[in-house]
């Protein structure tokens, strides 16, 4: 039989890459203020029990692609404590997308729940 670890390791890779998008937006529509990429790493760390927390480099490509997709606005601010600082903020067409992807990602949950339900021990 396969080691199970790497299987698991490459499954959790790929429900990753599906749902830090929604969470980024989600973390981003909850602020009360513009944020920076490590205050968003450190939220997700905090509020996903970890599950979706992991490199913090690899955050700014999924950011750069919302904002590309303009789902969020950035300004760069200087900092006292090293190099400037890049702030991210939701855009109105965000907090759609977001309400859009809330609701097929809570569709999908729910399908899968119901097809796991009494298969797993």
């Amino acid at each position: 039989m396969a080691d199970a670890e790497p299987l698991l390791r490459k499954f959790q890779k790929e429900l990753s890459a599906g749902t830090v998008s929604l969470a980024l937006l989600a973390v981003l529509a909850a602020a009360p203020e513009p944020m920076y990429g490590y205050q968003i790493a450190k939220r997700l760390e905090r509020t996903g029990d970890g599950v979706l927390a992991g490199k913090q480099s690899a955050l700014y490509p999924v950011l750069r692609n919302l904002e590309a997709a303009e789902l969020l606005a950035s300004h760069v601010e200087p900092s006292l404590a090293g190099p400037p600082r890049r702030y991210y903020r939701i855009t109105d067409a965000g907090r759609s997308v977001l309400r859009d992807w809330a609701a097929a990602w809570r569709a999908t949950r729910d399908s899968v729940d119901s097809v796991l339900e009494g298969l797993i021990p």
